[in-house]
């Protein structure tokens, strides 16, 4: 099927600190499967176009979203109150989504092949960005992209929240040549990377229930971490997996766009160099209950500085496998 561009502009579419080294995830009662969920991208007979302009509120679903190579925000959102719904959104060189709305849900999405530039001199083309403001993004499978997964706020102009809730963001080899990359190549930069401006309240990030994977391969931006946590953030990391990274947490304390403040709780880590790379006297770190499977290489780290009055770490353990943490969940404490 050709696929053409596609404004909405008007009505929206429906249809389509004492560390205790114990085991930590041993209590019966698990929490639930870890990652995205459910049907993820496209339900039967989707709409394909090569671009999306939501400009009205309200709900959008079911589009094939084939960028044919162009750059950009592929989907733009530019209203509040929109729901983006089982699309799949792939083969651009931009971003995959550029959230410039209040109040937007993306939802059971699959997001993938958004490369820019080369391995050699990857270029940015993130799969989910745009500002702050009451953001959730649930159920979203994210791959691919020569950028971050996902990166709020590029231009640090905005204020307010994000969650992003059972989701799978992962980069891997390619299984074939796509757009200046070869098959082999593993595009990306960071799953997650906060960008606040400095004059104005802290943001608000929480991060539960995902799988984050793959970020573990050389780079132009020398650490790549599954979540590069940083600047004016509040961030919770709750019930997530992270397997195969070089680095699974790094958070960053002051600098001059400010510094993070940081709680973990009840997650795994597998086939890891640095668990936690904590740097430059990072104010708020709390850690609970996280465990580590096997080939993690170092726990936890401090950079630039040592650990602060604002550190806490409290029943580091060993992780049960992570497959069964994947389908089963973390059992309740």
């Amino acid at each position: 099927m050709n696929s053409t561009p596609f404004l909405l502009m008007f009505a929206p579419m429906f249809g389509c600190l004492a560390v205790l080294l114990s085991p930590v995830l041993t209590a019966a009662e698990p929490s639930g499967p870890i990652g995205a969920q459910g049907v993820v991208g496209c339900l039967a007979n989707p709409k394909t176009v090569s671009r999306l302009e939501i400009t009205k509120p309200g709900v959008y679903e079911n589009f094939r979203v084939d960028a044919q190579g162009g750059g950009g925000n592929i989907v733009k959102i530019t209203a509040d109150g929109v729901t983006l719904r089982h699309c799949e959104i792939f083969n651009g060189s931009g971003n995959g989504v550029g959230v410039f709305g209040k109040g937007v849900v993306i939802e059971n999405c699959r997001i993938h092949h958004l490369l820019n530039g080369t391995f050699a001199d990857q270029k940015d083309a993130h799969g989910i960005a745009g500002r702050w403001g009451d953001v959730m993004i649930r159920r979203c499978d994210i791959s691919l992209t020569s950028g971050d997964s996902i990166q709020f706020d590029p231009d640090r102009s905005s204020s307010g929240s994000v969650v992003i809730d059972h989701c799978t963001l992962w980069t891997g080899p390619l299984p074939a040549d796509a757009g200046g990359f070869k098959a082999g190549e593993r595009p990306g930069e960071n799953a997650v990377d906060t960008k606040i401006k400095l004059d104005g309240p802290r943001c608000r990030l929480v991060i539960r229930d995902c799988f984050i994977h793959g970020w573990n391969q050389p780079s132009q931006i020398g650490t790549i971490a599954a979540l590069n946590l940083k600047e004016n953030v509040d961030a919770e990391v709750t019930r997530c997996v992270f397997d195969d990274n070089q680095v699974a947490f790094r958070v960053r304390g002051p600098g001059s766009r400010g510094g993070a403040h940081v709680t973990i709780t009840e997650c795994a880590i597998y086939r890891t160099e640095t668990g936690v790379r904590a740097e430059d006297k990072i104010e708020q770190l709390k850690i609970s209950r996280l465990a580590f499977g096997p080939g993690v290489t170092h726990r936890i780290t401090f950079v630039n500085g040592r650990p602060t009055a604002g550190y806490e770490n409290a029943s580091e353990g060993k992780a049960p496998g992570r497959d069964t943490v994947l389908k089963d969940g973390f059992p309740q404490p």
